[in-house]
């Protein structure tokens, strides 16, 4: 059975830290790319990073880059989003999704909301990370 399971999330103060999992089973990681998402009450479901599972290259949403870092064990099959410097405007559900790659990371994952969501074939039922204020 493919599964994707998060893990992690919590309340946490603004400029905290939190580091959330993703471990898959049912299935290798091989050829796949994993994406992390967050959507927020009232708001549409946005892509925040990937990462190849070929290659290790990854994508960071603007919003996010050079405060979040994603990395992944391949032996534990397990991907980690490690957020630091945490905003109130970061909390929100948080999910990961499986895509076999037909591109590039860069290619797949810019601009990952509405439609584009649709090629994430496998995804997890989500963590909440919540950051006051």
């Amino acid at each position: 059975q493919v599964q994707l399971v998060e893990s992690g999330g919590g309340l946490v103060q603004a400029g905290g830290s939190l580091r959330l999992s993703c471990a898959a089973s049912g299935f290798t990681l091989d050829g796949y790319i994993i994406g992390w998402f967050r959507q927020a009450p009232g708001k549409e479901r946005e892509g925040v990073s990937c990462i190849s599972s070929s290659d290790g290259s990854t994508y960071y949403a603007d919003s996010v880059k050079g405060r979040f870092t994603i990395s992944r064990d391949d032996a534990k099959k397990t991907v980690y989003l490690q957020m630091d410097s945490l905003k109130p405007e970061d909390t929100a559900g948080y999910y990961c999704a499986a895509v076999l790659a037909f591109s590039s990371v860069q290619a797949m994952c810019v601009n990952l909301t509405g439609s584009r969501l649709q090629m994430f074939g496998f995804w997890g039922q989500g963590t909440q990370v919540t950051v006051s204020s």
